[in-house]
């Protein structure tokens, strides 16, 4: 730099000093050879003396010449020889600053745009070495796609090749990459006249890229608060004149994007007079200074004068000496809406949990966080004691393992094991499990399912079973005897009566005897009458007459009646009459489970006393009781296959049967029968 400031003083004087000193030589000649020759001639006459005086006039002159040549050219040379220095200086420093300069450098030919050297600095942040950077051709340091940028650059440093230049240009590095960098560039003019152009970059990447995080949040913040509907505004304290967002104009149907300043009140209008009351007052609280901040729910008036409710935050700040309002306003409306909705799914969720038959646990780090009042009661346990429970301590030490590794796998089958009770007693369970959170923590949904009662009814069903069976087997055996005893009460007694009569209507047929005759004939229609008693009383016992005639009630009566007759039982019938008549098969039901009834206190009881009561339920049902006084009876050591008939009896038909009986203490037998079986069914 000093060597530039040094030529434009140095070399004009150069240049001047180039003609001047011939010309003030050929001058001062000229004037000593005029001169000196005259004044010779007038001091001397004799040619020796001439000749001596020319000699040493040519010495002298020489000498003089010599002299003023040295002083006139010393001071040139002098100042020649410093501009030269300093310009090697120069170009030390400037060598020197561009080798240690820490930002990247480099200088190119504007002619032929090639690269005619680089710092280190540039050959790290370019990542090619300095060799490859020089002579390397300036357009690859630039992407393809910001080679019209790059031209328009060339184009414009030519236009004006001695002023700065500064731009923002991406440059492509030997990686790949690109950076953002501001390049400076600036002509210089190298000791032997060439042009070059210096240019220095300051790394820009990170600020930029900063610069578009930063817009890039804010278009997202923006779009945030759009999607929030989220609007803020700031008003002075004292006037609440101020800007509003277009989002909370949008909000409260302001149109207009404009920034112009609006009244708070314009604005923000509440849905009724009372609300806009309390805002006002809150606001001049907060003008006055008695309230630093409000965080309030106030309903407003949006788009189309539909009220909607906002949540407007205000706080007070100090702001160039003085006081504003800042704050915010947002549409909670669909917000509240949904929190209504989730309360209502909560406590939907939470009545399930409490109505649900399956007990329900959720476990952290295998203790129980949550329990249903189900899954409590499975453990005999309140739900607040069950809470913090270790699992180790409600599964049996041997099936702990097997259900942790269900709860690990997530996948197999479901394992049954067998689970404590508070009272130390055991019972089998049914576990499903899956992946929950509860509480902002990952944890396991277990549902445990008590097999106990599941187990019970199997092992009824099964007896039930075996039941069935045994009552199939009897059933065929009582039916072929019943057949058989048919079969010989017809053979023996119905059969030899008819053989009587066919014998004693021969002997009638052959009696010549008029008297005789008419005795055969008597005693045919003796034994005629005797059959038909038979007959009707075996008809009787297979289904009474009445029940079909006279229906339920009369035959209850009936066969009560008969069965106790010659019996020391005392009976008490209490037989009402009912609504309807109840259907067939309903009322063919009810009156063998009475006949079955009866004829086991009869045979087993030894009872002094029995009572049959039917009587009429709501006009729905029908309602039948047997009790006694007997000796009674373990139900459920009863190996007997008239219980089993009598509750399949009423079960086929819809109804229900009910046995209470304790040895010592007699017996009752309820039963409840529907009218209609289609009904029941």
């Amino acid at each position: 730099m000093e060597g530039d400031a040094a030529r434009p003083v140095v070399v004009p004087r150069a240049r001047a000093l180039v003609w001047r000193i011939p010309l003030l030589y050929v001058l001062l000649g000229i004037c000593w050879i005029l001169f000196s020759d005259q004044l010779t001639a007038a001091l001397f006459d004799d040619a020796a003396a001439i000749t001596r005086w020319q000699m040493w006039k040519g010495v002298a002159y020489m000498v003089g010449t010599g002299v003023l040549l040295y002083l006139l050219l010393r001071p040139l040379v002098e100042r020649l020889l410093e501009a030269q220095r300093r310009i090697t200086d120069s170009e030390a420093r400037y060598r020197e600053m561009f080798e240690c300069n820490t930002s990247p450098m480099w200088t190119y030919d504007p002619e032929s745009l090639r690269i005619v050297d680089a710092n280190p600095a540039a050959s790290e942040f370019l990542g090619w070495s300095r060799g490859e950077l020089r002579g390397m051709e300036l357009h690859m340091l630039w992407p393809a796609e910001s080679r019209g940028h790059f031209e328009e650059g060339i184009a414009a440093i030519r236009a004006a090749p001695g002023q700065p230049c500064a731009r923002i240009d991406r440059l492509r590095t030997s990686d790949g990459s690109f950076r953002d960098v501001e390049m400076r560039s600036s002509e210089l003019v190298l000791s032997d006249g060439q042009r070059i152009r210096l240019i220095v970059m300051h790394d820009r990447t990170a600020e930029l890229q900063s610069q578009r995080s930063r817009e890039h949040a804010m278009s997202r913040l923006q779009e945030a608060q759009r999607l929030a509907r989220l609007g803020s505004f700031e008003v002075d304290a004292r006037t609440r004149r101020g800007h509003f967002s277009p989002i909370l104009l949008r909000l409260v149907d302001q149109a207009g994007d404009d920034d112009r300043p609006r009244a708070l009140e314009e604005v923000l209008v509440a849905a009724n007079a009372d609300t806009q009351s309390r805002l006002e007052h809150m606001l001049d609280e907060l003008g006055a200074g008695q309230l630093q901040k409000m965080d309030v729910l106030l309903p407003f008036l949006g788009a189309g004068g539909q009220e909607r409710l906002l949540r407007v935050r205000v706080q007070r700040v100090e702001e160039d000496r003085r006081w504003i309002l800042r704050g915010t306003a947002q549409d909670v409306t669909e917000e509240q809406q949904t929190r209504r909705l989730l309360g209502e799914r909560e406590q939907q969720f939470a009545e399930l949990m409490r109505i649900l038959p399956d007990g329900v646990m959720l476990l952290s780090a295998e203790h129980v966080i949550y329990a249903n009042p189900a899954c409590a009661g499975l453990f005999g346990r309140r739900t607040e004691m069950l809470l913090g429970e270790p699992l180790s301590s409600l599964v049996l030490e041997e099936d702990l393992p097997a259900l942790r590794d269900y709860m690990q796998a997530g996948t197999g089958s479901e394992p049954s094991p067998r689970m404590r009770r508070g009272d130390g007693s055991c019972f089998r369970v049914s576990v499903s499990c899956s992946n929950a959170r509860y509480g902002g923590q990952d944890c396991k949904l277990l549902v445990v399912r008590d097999l106990s009662e599941p187990e019970r009814m199997r092992i009824a069903l099964a007896a039930s079973n075996q039941e069935l069976q045994a009552m199939g087997r009897q059933l065929f055996t009582a039916q072929e005897d019943e057949r058989r005893a048919i079969s010989r009460e017809l053979h023996d007694d119905i059969g030899q009566a008819i053989t009587a009569m066919k014998l004693s209507a021969h002997a009638a047929m052959g009696e010549e005897d008029g008297a005789r005759r008419l005795e055969d004939l008597q005693a045919l229609a003796g034994l005629a009458d005797a059959t038909l008693d038979k007959l009707r009383n075996l008809s009787t016992l297979l289904r009474p007459p009445q029940l079909d005639a006279l229906g339920l009630e009369a035959a209850l009566r009936w066969h009560a009646g008969v069965l106790l007759r010659n019996s020391p039982v005392h009976l008490r019938l209490d037989i009402q009459p009912l609504r309807q008549r109840p259907h067939r098969e309903v009322e063919q039901a009810c009156f063998r489970i009475a006949q079955e009834g009866l004829t086991n206190v009869m045979r087993h009881a030894g009872a002094r006393n029995v009572g049959v009561a039917l009587a009429d339920v709501d006009g729905a049902w029908l309602h039948l009781r047997i009790e006694d006084d007997g000796r009674g009876f373990e139900p459920s050591q009863a190996q007997g296959l008239g219980l089993v008939i009598m509750r399949e009896r009423a079960q086929g038909v819809g109804g229900q049967l009910r046995i209470d009986a304790l040895p010592g203490r007699g017996t009752r037998i309820e039963l409840d029968l529907p009218y209609d079986q289609q009904l029941a069914d």
